[in-house]
């Protein structure tokens, strides 16, 4: 059974984030607030936490689709192919933030993803507590929204409920206060125009 770790949102321990990290380097699967919503991530290189990720929303994993957290906008650079300047400064201007940018992939996103995988889905959320697992973990995680069963309530936001129901699927849930119940933005950045495919909790600024 995983633990419930409460960790501030603003001036989180160090000693939690360690926690945090050293499940992840042992093929954890964890749970943590974003700047939208709760979602459930592992390191991008464990391929045993990534397979129980995809196990868990019933997908193979080579055909899936979860979006990658990264800490800044140049470890997004080290996972997508060259960027246009004005995609560029659109990145800029939004980073960080509660956005899901669809950018071409680079050959250095893992081999146990589908090797045709064109494009990729990055974050940099305006999270401390994210930013500070994925700096000293070394890596992005691979993450995915946690929905809610309530017929109105799309996702879930309160943390003790959240490890109420997952407890027993994850290796620790990280309470960090009650999440939004209003998704990122996906921008598809892939065209020749900078596309909104979903607006989310804050609008682009272009």
């Amino acid at each position: 059974m995983s633990t419930l770790l409460k960790i501030h949102p603003v001036t989180p321990q160090e000693r939690e984030i360690l926690h945090a990290v050293d499940i992840l380097r042992n093929d954890g699967v964890i749970i943590y607030p974003t700047d939208s919503v709760y979602a459930l991530g592992c390191s991008m290189f464990s391929k045993k936490a990534l397979e129980r990720l995809a196990l868990f929303k019933g997908i193979k994993l080579a055909k899936s689709r979860f979006s990658f957290i990264c800490d800044s906008l140049a470890n997004i650079a080290e996972y997508t192919m060259p960027l246009s300047a004005n995609v560029f400064k659109m990145l800029k201007r939004n980073t960080p933030g509660p956005f899901t940018f669809i950018l071409p992939a680079s050959k250095k996103v893992p081999r146990m993803f589908d090797n045709s995988r064109k494009t990729i889905g990055l974050r940099v959320p305006d999270s401390k507590i994210l930013s500070m697992i994925v700096a000293e973990l070394g890596n992005p995680l691979v993450t995915t929204s946690i929905h809610d069963e309530d017929e109105v309530i799309e996702y879930s936001t309160d943390p003790e409920l959240i490890w109420e129901r997952y407890k027993n699927q994850v290796d620790l849930v990280i309470d960090g206060g009650y999440g939004n119940n209003n998704p990122t933005a996906i921008v598809d950045c892939t065209g020749k125009e900078i596309e909104v495919l979903r607006y989310g909790i804050k609008d682009l600024e272009w």
